[in-house]
């Protein structure tokens, strides 16, 4: 499945890599990693820039931050935008006759399709992984698994690993989607979409009702939109991306010793009232990293405050540390 432009990314490129995944069952299936491109690869192969998609999010949202003379500029990167398996775009359960011979994935299987299809590029170096929630996720991981490839890294509200308060949060949240089919699949999204939205911002957007803001005159209207836009997606697409999500739980420990091996220079950027990815979380993974700094957003937009150009002023720090990377600033 190839995704339609929109009038935003009609610059860009648009591609399927082919890749196999361990389908259910004990048989491998030909899956299609989709993804955007801009810009071009330099005869030294180092200035690619990867933004890997978040949850329910696809390649589209990030053209919001690319463009002539901006941080993701490119006439100066070759920018690329991945989308995860089982986000509706790239192969996803609700694309296969038989959505249930679906695999179980990870971070690091998505990770390690993308890495097959930037060295079909041909790309030595990554000058940058960047990406928000999710998106944050992969790059790190990209990081810990090809530490010599990647030499910088912007984790927007997002962690390399699945801490005990998002546990619970996914934990919370899941069964609504594992209750289909037994529950109507239209209900179950529109439910799921309405609890997520209360994680999604923070205590004070509900207190200082700054939904009013993104146009809803109360909490209602706020829940409707999301109860309905999450009925554009499919259950089963959903919990893949999910479980990806929640299997990055690990001890302490053991994510300490996968987070040495980052080489990467990273800039952590949680937001100072996102309720799951964690100022003190983010702030545990950088202290594991050599060379790491933390960057808190305040906002009261909680979570989506690192959305990808949702909301100006915190578009403007996020872009302003992706350019202190590119350009080796301060850290």
């Amino acid at each position: 499945m190839i995704a339609t432009l929109t009038s935003s990314e009609a610059d860009a490129e648009i591609g399927q890599f082919p890749y196999v995944l361990p389908m259910k069952g004990g048989t491998d299936g030909s899956a299609n990693l989709v993804y955007a491109t801009w810009g071009a690869l330099n005869d030294s192969r180092d200035n690619a820039v990867l933004l890997p998609s978040y949850y329910t999010g696809t390649h589209a949202q990030y053209a919001k931050l690319i463009g002539k003379g901006r941080a993701l500029d490119p006439t100066r990167y070759f920018i690329i935008a991945t989308n995860l398996f089982g986000n509706g775009v790239s192969t996803s359960p609700s694309h296969l006759a038989n959505p249930s011979r679906f695999p179980r994935l990870t971070i690091e299987e998505n990770v390690r399709a993308q890495y097959s299809l930037l060295m079909s590029f041909g790309v030595k170096r990554l000058a940058l992984a960047a990406g928000w929630s999710m998106g944050a996720m992969q790059a790190l991981h990209w990081a810990m698994l090809y530490p010599d490839i990647v030499r910088n890294v912007v984790a927007v509200c997002g962690t390399a690993f699945c801490w005990p308060v998002n546990t619970a949060f996914l934990s919370s949240i899941a069964p609504i989607l594992e209750a289909v089919p037994k529950l109507d699949e239209t209900l179950a999204l529109d439910l799921f979409g309405r609890a997520y939205a209360r994680w999604a911002y923070s205590m004070e957007f509900f207190r200082s009702e700054l939904y009013r803001q993104l146009g809803f005159n109360g909490i209602q209207g706020l829940l409707d939109d999301w109860g309905c836009s999450h009925q554009e997606h499919r259950a089963a697409d959903l919990l893949v991306a999910l479980y990806a999500w929640a299997d990055t739980a690990r001890t302490p420990e053991t994510a300490r010793t996968a987070l040495r091996q980052i080489k990467a220079r990273c800039f952590m950027l949680p937001c100072d009232t996102d309720e799951y990815f964690t100022v003190g979380d983010a702030t545990f993974e950088a202290s594991a990293i050599s060379c790491a700094e933390v960057r808190v957003i305040r906002s009261p937009f909680g979570h989506c405050a690192g959305a990808p150009g949702r909301f100006s002023a915190e578009t403007a720090q996020i872009e302003l540390s992706m350019a202190d990377a590119l350009a080796g600033g301060p850290s």
